[in-house]
């Protein structure tokens, strides 16, 4: 059950190193520390090897890129390799820009990824090498449905094979999987898409759940997600008149650090395919 993957990161409470997006930075930490990770930002290539070295995972977000940070990338995730710590990649914005798109291929070309985490634009971005993005957000006709369920299991899993990484495609209908099994998760809440970083902070979340739960990465990957839209129905319902996305980004933060397993495993809405 995913309350037990959570309870395995509150009780050995890995270090997370994230080169990530600096619109979010503090609220990734911020959610890593509710669930009783350690998080650490460093993205200067001088820095980034030492940094790598003492924690247990990786967190490689494009949102915000520049020369520097995307040598560190590189840099520090190939570290991460030598050493077989957890890594995983969120291709922020694919499809929006040459840049963003190149660098995110090159990553995977060059970087074993334990999970790949994006929306369902992004993931075919990386797949097919082009594509087109609302920004940073998923074009509406490719997001998954109950009408499409069934092809986009079978993409996903297609896409896990190809790159030897679990992916975890997220929207209103979340899917985790490796070649032979999905997750199709229905947690969280419309309003969500309101906040600056909820993906974000799901992003830096999945290293800490694998790093906890080396031996179950698939279930892990998944609980992470079911937990992050669990919080997000939790934090939506004790929302007060007159509260917004400000107030609802932290109400989410507080849920994840007031939540335990049986509250996961009460909450988290699954099926495997």
């Amino acid at each position: 059950m995913f309350g037990k993957m959570l309870e395995n990161v509150r009780e050995k409470s890995p270090l997370v190193h994230n080169i990530t997006n600096y619109v979010t930075v503090n609220d990734v930490a911020n959610v890593l520390l509710a669930t009783g990770a350690s998080p650490i930002m460093s993205d200067e290539p001088d820095d980034v090897a030492d940094i790598t070295s003492i924690c247990g995972g990786l967190n490689i977000n494009i949102g915000t890129l520049n020369k520097n940070s995307i040598e560190a990338m590189f840099v520090a995730g190939r570290k991460a390799n030598e050493l077989k710590h957890v890594v995983s990649l969120d291709p922020v914005g694919a499809g929006a820009s040459r840049l963003r798109t190149e660098t995110a291929l090159k990553l995977m070309d060059e970087i074993d990824f334990d999970v790949i985490r994006g929306n369902i634009s992004e993931i075919k971005t990386l797949v097919t090498g082009s594509g087109s993005t609302k920004g940073v957000d998923a074009d509406a006709a490719d997001a998954v449905s109950e009408d499409n369920l069934d092809e986009m299991v079978s993409f996903v899993k297609k896409v896990s094979e190809k790159t030897g990484s679990i992916i975890a495609i997220t929207g209103a209908i979340d899917l985790v999987a490796d070649k032979e099994t999905c997750y199709v998760i229905r947690n969280g809440r419309p309003e969500m898409s309101k906040i600056t970083g909820t993906g974000c902070q799901l992003s830096g979340l999945i290293p800490a759940f694998v790093a906890a739960n080396p031996d179950d990465k698939l279930e892990a990957v998944a609980a992470a997600v079911s937990m992050m839209g669990v919080a997000g129905e939790i934090g939506w319902s004790n929302m007060a008149e007159g509260d917004g996305n400000s107030t609802y980004r932290n109400r989410i933060i507080d849920a994840i650090f007031n939540m335990d397993g049986e509250t996961l495993n009460k909450y988290a809405k699954y099926e495997v395919k």
